[in-house]
């Protein structure tokens, strides 16, 4: 996944948000979104084929964690553990000893960012430039393909309109369409505001825009889906957590849709 923002207790009826693209060839194998299970645990999300795990899911548990690249062209450890297989595993059940391995063990650049649905804590872990890690509070965080929220435009606009959308709507419909809409566009930032990462201007520009769709010889490379995240509070107490995820083809057309909720009763209620 290569674009993501959260939103932590930003909202008394929606104290979770989650807006994201994945971006990746489409010549790598995907399962979509989908109820499967991972070292003993049912998990919520879609499947990496290729090398297994999963860039982003969930758990009945009301825990979630997501997986994104950091850009570092020219870098790369062959035969690296598979950065989608921490994932599936802290959702597990693994705890502070998964991250002092992330800290240990060599991998290609990866931000990784667990969160509680209740919207109550966060955490964010990369291995680059260095490991390191960051405490998720309250507010609007975002990740990209560096370090948490650098401030690359397509992340900004991101944050702001999750932001926005909260704060401009208390239905579900609605700020399912405006979330949609943010992750949609796909006007290229200026040249003025694009990072330098180390690759080609031309290639900044396509990458720039929350969107992406690039054809070159390696294949068709751009956003495979969009996933949105939504935890509802309800009047009994419980959370209602809303996973949608919409996939595109080769083309940037919408390719499917699959929309799946669950009730999960807050720690105070059934207390």
């Amino acid at each position: 996944m290569c674009l993501a923002a959260i939103a932590l207790q930003q909202s008394e009826r929606f104290p979770f948000v989650l807006a994201s693209n994945r971006d990746e060839f489409f010549h790598r194998d995907a399962a979509p979104l989908a109820w499967w299970t991972a070292g003993g645990a049912e998990l919520l999300g879609g499947r990496d084929l290729s090398a297994g795990g999963t860039w982003l899911a969930l758990n009945r548990a009301g825990r979630l964690a997501f997986v994104t690249n950091v850009r570092e062209p020219g870098r790369v450890l062959t035969g690296a553990p598979s950065r989608g297989e921490l994932v599936p595993r802290w959702l597990a059940g693994g705890a502070d000893a998964l991250f002092d391995e992330m800290a240990a063990v060599p991998r290609n650049g990866f931000n990784f960012i667990t969160a509680e649905l209740s919207g109550a804590a966060g955490r964010w872990f990369s291995n680059r430039p260095q490991p390191q890690q960051r405490v998720l509070g309250r507010g609007v965080h975002g990740v990209s393909n560096a370090a948490l929220d650098t401030p690359w435009p397509k992340l900004v606009a991101l944050r702001q309109q999750l932001s926005d959308a909260l704060a401009g709507t208390s239905g579900l419909a609605t700020l399912r369409e405006h979330l949609f809409d943010a992750l949609s566009q796909r006007r290229p930032a200026p040249d003025a505001e694009l990072p330098a990462t180390g690759i080609a201007l031309e290639r900044e520009r396509q990458l720039s825009s929350a969107f992406i769709r690039i054809e070159g010889e390696a294949g068709v490379y751009g956003t495979r889906c969009s996933t949105l995240v939504i935890v509802e509070a309800t009047r009994s107490g419980s959370h209602r957590v809303h996973m949608v995820e919409r996939r595109f083809d080769e083309s940037g057309a919408i390719g499917g849709e699959t929309a799946l909720a669950f009730d999960r009763v807050s720690a105070a209620a059934a207390g």
